[in-house]
């Protein structure tokens, strides 16, 4: 296999809501970043939070082995601190070997739920 993507990324916007609608876990608001690891070495990933108006947090870490994809719940980030809910919030993603990144957000505050997904975006 051939390794594809980018070691950097950026998400410019984050936001978890802090409230739901429906039944968890799965109705529940939340962030994914999906990484997709292609090539034939596993992917060391390193994750910081930027927020407006205080010190970034990071890094959180964890591994895409090779071949492989990984869906990373930022509701779930605890170490070095969880993500706060109701805040706004960008990522910069970076990585030992070239991986794919695409960002997901349910918003289930209303019964009408919104589903966002993009590519984030290739740094280097």
């Amino acid at each position: 296999m051939t390794a594809i993507g980018r070691k950097t990324w950026a998400i410019a916007e984050g936001y978890i809501p802090g409230q739901s609608t429906g039944p968890a876990p799965a109705m529940t608001s939340h962030e994914v970043a999906c990484f997709l690891n292609a090539g034939e070495r596993d992917a060391h990933i390193r994750v910081t939070i930027f927020f407006a108006n205080r010190d970034p947090v990071g890094p959180y870490t964890f591994t895409v082995p090779a071949r492989r994809t990984k869906h990373v719940n930022f509701n779930d980030l605890k170490d070095p601190a969880p993500i706060p809910r109701d805040t706004d919030y960008s990522s910069l993603i970076e990585s030992d070997a070239p991986v794919v990144v695409q960002h997901s957000r349910l918003d289930s505050r209303q019964a009408e739920n919104a589903l966002l997904s993009t590519i984030a975006y290739p740094v280097d």
